[in-house]
């Protein structure tokens, strides 16, 4: 299921977020300062490409560098990467069978807003990293 799942997704919405994200990280990777920030984006954009089976949790490890980067990510990157989540989350849930899709967009949102200091991990695993 999760399969179908991700591919509908992919379809609908996941390869257009996966460009941003995308673009966000090479913009992001041409500072050295900004590298870590563009890595932080390709990691997301791999989830945003094929969440279903998958989830973000918070790493026990991140201190307060990841907060200082976090306030960093959303004036760069955050923000519009959050607007595109909602404006796709919204044309999702226009229709009947897009409006699981559109709360997934929804989901992403907190993750696209603050990436640093969690991780993703499959669903069946949420706590293998600890």
């Amino acid at each position: 299921m999760k399969t179908i799942l991700n591919v509908i997704w992919l379809v609908l919405s996941g390869f257009w977020l996966f460009l941003g994200y995308l673009l966000a990280g090479v913009l992001l990777c041409v500072t050295v300062i900004g590298i870590p920030f563009g890595l932080a984006s390709f990691r997301i954009g791999r989830y945003a490409l094929w969440p279903f089976g998958y989830t973000a949790v918070e790493r026990r490890d991140a201190g307060s560098p990841s907060c200082v980067g976090n306030v960093l990510w959303l004036v760069l990157a955050g923000w519009w990467l959050a607007l595109s989540h909602v404006v796709t989350g919204i044309a999702l849930c226009v229709t009947v069978i897009g409006i699981p899709f559109g709360i997934a967009n929804f989901k992403l949102i907190p993750l696209s807003l603050l990436p640093l200091g969690r991780e993703i991990v499959p669903t069946d695993q949420p706590f293998a990293s600890r």
